[in-house]
């Protein structure tokens, strides 16, 4: 499961050709918006292995959150896979973006399947937790909220909505979901981020073994560190019932994501992903098929998604490969323990 976004800049306000991801549909001010962003979203849920037994119990299609959930994946139309599996993502809607067109933001969760062991979906506390942090997301600012100089004071004063941070987003999601009751109990790692279309700052907030990078000319700048208790045990958001011993699952608090805050330039690419990719792809692996697309040309959105079919199309070639040295091969090799090939995952 991963998520890429590629900003580009414009001395103009921005506004794209196609409809989705215009940023000029919620401008309800002059303020500039010099960057805009191109979004394409891929997935695939982990092959079925039938020596295990796997818990479906998803969120109903009438409910809130299984509409949301639903329309979530009919983006793109041609999608990989049906479902997410145990991962979970979500991102601000065109029409909606955030608050006054001041950005996007963008997430993306990974069930642990442990619970499967205790007769839990893990997928319900990813969906959930996504569902929550993109309704936080979607009715707040990207950053300070801005006020018009050229509007008269009555109106500069009446600035609706709030600044809200990716690790304000996760805190709160986190506290819905303990809350949630269509939620018995799962845990996740987590990973938010909101991209300001104005400064184009991007601020983000990771809690586990899921991550992002940033690719500039061609190079990988920044690459968040996983966290993780130990080898191959991520941390992670957690709800069990009070009622029933669970405590051979961590859990961890919002307050222990790190937070990271860097500016963005015209051209640059984010990449956001599970363990997924960044156990059976490397970096390398990652900039060489992103710069090969570029390099065929298109349009800003079309290169975006290709990529990040791409990408989860390489990703599961290499997770079936067994005599290939993947990612988590080399990082189970430093811990002492033999493993090979690739490992299976969304």
């Amino acid at each position: 499961m991963f998520r890429l976004l590629r900003p580009s800049a414009s001395r103009r306000v921005p506004h794209h050709t196609t409809p989705l991801w215009s940023l000029s549909l919620r401008f309800n001010s002059t303020v500039a918006r010099p960057f805009k962003f191109h979004l394409g979203v891929s997935w695939a849920a982990k092959p079925p292995d039938p020596k295990l037994t796997r818990f479906h119990t998803a969120f109903s299609v009438d409910s809130q959150l299984g509409k949301w959930r639903d329309a979530m994946l009919a983006h793109p139309k041609h999608s990989l896979s049906k479902n997410a599996g145990e991962d979970f993502f979500f991102h601000t809607e065109a029409r909606l973006l955030m608050r006054n067109g001041s950005g996007v933001a963008f997430g993306i969760a990974d069930g642990v399947g442990g619970w499967v062991d205790s007769g839990v979906d893990p997928s319900l506390f990813a969906q959930a937790l996504m569902y929550s942090a993109h309704n936080y997301s979607r009715d707040s600012w990207a950053g300070e909220p801005e006020i018009d100089p050229t509007q008269d004071h009555e109106h500069r004063e009446d600035v609706r909505g709030w600044e809200i941070t990716p690790y304000e987003c996760l805190d709160l999601a986190h506290r819905r979901v303990i809350q949630e009751q269509l939620v018995e109990a799962g845990s996740s790692t987590a990973c938010l981020l909101t991209l300001n279309s104005s400064s184009g700052v991007l601020r983000s907030a990771n809690l586990g073994d899921s991550g992002f990078l940033i690719i500039r000319s061609a190079s990988v700048i920044y690459r968040e560190r996983v966290q993780t208790h130990y080898f191959n045990c991520p941390l992670q958001l957690t709800k069990h019932p009070e009622s029933v011993n669970f405590n051979k699952y961590y859990m961890d608090s919002p307050s222990a994501a790190a937070q990271h805050e860097t500016k963005l330039r015209h051209g640059d690419i984010v990449i956001a992903y599970t363990d997924g990719l960044s156990d059976n792809v490397f970096p390398a692996e990652v900039v060489a098929i992103c710069s090969l697309i570029a390099r065929a040309g298109g349009s800003e959105d079309e290169q975006v998604q290709c990529m990040a079919d791409r990408l989860v199309q390489y990703a599961q070639a290499c997770m079936r490969d067994q005599k290939r040295v993947s990612p988590f091969e080399r990082d189970a090799a430093r811990e002492g323990m033999l493993y090979r090939g690739g490992k299976v995952d969304e």
